[in-house]
């Protein structure tokens, strides 16, 4: 397709660097000049490819219940799609961009595939049948895998940080583990295209190694196509995740990054997605 020109209007690498993956909430809901710039922005994202990723913004109670071992916020924001592993990786795609538009208003969210799919369609009806609760893991998460019509793949807090009433181990892991990444050689697909690789391509890596993923597992890696025009974004093939089933969410959470780090530099790449070998594989390109 056509790509317009597009442009971003907050603060790129300052967002990036800022965002962080936050599990504690004061419980008020979110100003409301702030929510009504975030669905504006949810309406008329710039995103370069066609998709049909739907965004759903809804209340939760706060209890414990929709997110493991967190107590919900009051504002909370669904992103929705059919299942297959385009679909699904498509989603991490939109919702970054939602999310860091989000982080750049000095809120807090924090990607769940596990979220507790009876209570989600208490507050959020989105099923097409009861049955389809039954497809939970355990009762967490929309299915263990592709199954029929439009689920929540993924749903966020949105929200004010509480800095008080953390566990201490849960500090720890917010301020280390949690942010420890990889540097950008130990992502490549072949650690020997890292001299050839130019400053803007470099740039954008630094961005997409800082993306969020499932146990910081930076399940992602980079190859290059096209005399190193085109950047490649994708799992190994035969990647499984010791514990979350869909990492080709993750892998469009990267490429997101990955895209807004070319922005940055002035470039207006191409995007296109496609699976080879059972996986969803990025192509930023460019132009």
């Amino acid at each position: 397709m056509e790509v317009p020109q597009m442009s971003i209007t907050f603060s790129i690498k300052g967002t990036i660097d800022a965002r962080r993956s936050a599990r504690n909430y004061q419980m008020k809901p979110v100003d409301k000049d702030v929510m009504d710039a975030i669905k504006n922005f949810a309406r008329a994202m710039p995103i370069p490819f066609d998709h049909h990723v739907t965004i759903r913004f809804f209340q939760a109670d706060p209890t414990k219940v929709l997110y493991p071992f967190m107590k919900s916020p009051p504002n909370n924001i669904a992103f929705l799609s059919e299942t297959d592993i385009i679909a699904i990786s498509k989603v991490g795609f939109v919702g970054e961009l939602l999310i860091l538009y989000s982080q750049s208003k000095n809120l807090s969210t924090c990607w769940y595939g596990h979220y507790k799919l009876a209570e989600l369609e208490r507050l959020m009806p989105h099923l097409q049948s009861p049955d389809q609760l039954k497809e939970a893991n355990t009762g967490f998460g929309y299915s263990k895998g592709e199954t029929s019509g439009e689920r929540a793949i993924c749903i966020t807090p949105l929200g004010y940080y509480e800095h008080s009433g953390l566990r201490l181990m849960d500090r720890i892991t917010e301020k280390t583990v949690s942010h420890k990444r990889k540097e950008i050689i130990a992502l490549l697909e072949n650690q020997d295209d890292f001299s050839y690789l130019s400053d803007d391509i470099l740039y954008a890596l630094d961005l997409g190694r800082k993306a969020p993923s499932a146990g910081n597992s930076q399940m992602w890696r980079f190859g290059f196509d096209d005399s190193f025009n085109t950047i490649t974004v994708a799992m190994p093939p035969g990647y499984q995740h010791f514990k979350w089933e869909h990492p080709n969410v993750d892998i469009g959470i990267c490429a997101c990054h990955v895209w807004l780090g070319l922005l940055d530099r002035g470039w207006q790449p191409t995007v296109k997605v496609c699976e080879e070998a059972g996986r969803a594989v990025w192509k930023i390109s460019l132009a």
